[in-house]
């Protein structure tokens, strides 16, 4: 299925952005970040640029856990503070979310969008160097960008749209993110025989129309192929939407779709208090 866009053309004047951070509400009750970029423009124009995505997973140490209660408070202010700091509108984005109880190997996520490797490399290093920094891991992280889809999705809302570079996210409670790989004999089909498959697929996925995908592309910066993000705020239509899923034909060229991360939305210090 298509990536989720919403990016703005390439030199469009400020006047048609309306681009905003995410408000620290509670997730259930924020809407998404539609104004973090323009709409693309229709019949053509100048082209959009692409955004660069990163999933990041972290994971505390226990020594940082057995820290006085006013040390991880000071800690966990100077982490959020980066985050804070780094919401510019229009250029860089970032979305909290949980890990606990969800995932063994990790205790939050940090889901950042914006225009630029550099500035996707310093703000976490940033985010490493604050004093909560030095008792974090990272068991996993994902790099991508944002790709205009080569499938027709024919999908009236911002969730799935051909001829969009950015995505939208927000808005919901939950998303389940993984790495993807497709096997060597699917690069090897005609681009017909290819969409053939893709009509099932793309038509299962619009039955569950309570689920927004975000596809992101990887080739050549980072291990896997794409990085998939389904956001929901129910996620039994994520169960059976997979399931349905692995039932189709295109299923068969499926190399891994694997670790499978399932993360609850929380503004920062939400989820940095779940740490202990």
């Amino acid at each position: 299925m298509a990536e989720t866009a919403t990016l703005p053309a390439a030199g469009a004047p400020e006047t048609s952005t309306s681009a905003h951070t995410v408000t620290p509400q509670a997730a259930s009750q924020q809407a998404p970040a539609t104004g973090y970029g323009a709409r693309p423009q229709h019949g053509g124009g100048a082209a959009v640029k692409r955004q660069i995505v990163a999933f990041s997973f972290y994971k505390i140490l226990p020594e940082w856990k057995r820290l006085p209660e006013h040390i991880k408070s000071e800690h966990k202010a100077a982490f959020a503070g980066v985050l804070q700091r780094w919401n510019r509108p229009g250029e860089f984005l970032s979305l909290t979310y949980s890990t606990i109880g969800t995932r063994g190997d990790t205790d939050f996520c940090v889901w950042s969008i914006c225009y630029s490797v550099a500035e996707m490399n310093q703000m976490r290093a940033e985010l490493l160097s604050t004093p909560m920094g030095g008792f974090l891991t990272t068991p996993h992280s994902f790099l991508s960008m944002t790709k205009r889809s080569q499938y027709q999705i024919d999908r009236e809302d911002e969730s799935e749209g051909e001829g969009r570079g950015a995505i939208r996210p927000g808005g919901h409670k939950y998303i389940f993110v993984y790495p993807f790989w497709k096997t060597r004999p699917w690069y090897l089909l005609s681009l017909e025989e290819r969409r053939r498959l893709m009509d099932e697929h793309i038509r299962i996925g619009l039955a569950y129309p309570r689920v927004k995908l975000n596809t992101t592309y990887s080739f050549g910066i980072d291990d896997q192929e794409f990085v998939v993000a389904f956001e929901t705020n129910f996620p039994e239509d994520f169960v059976d939407l997979v399931q349905q899923l692995r039932e189709t034909e295109i299923s068969m060229y499926t190399l891994k779709d694997y670790p499978i991360f399932s993360c609850v939305r929380m503004t920062a210090l939400e989820m940095l208090d779940q740490l202990g």
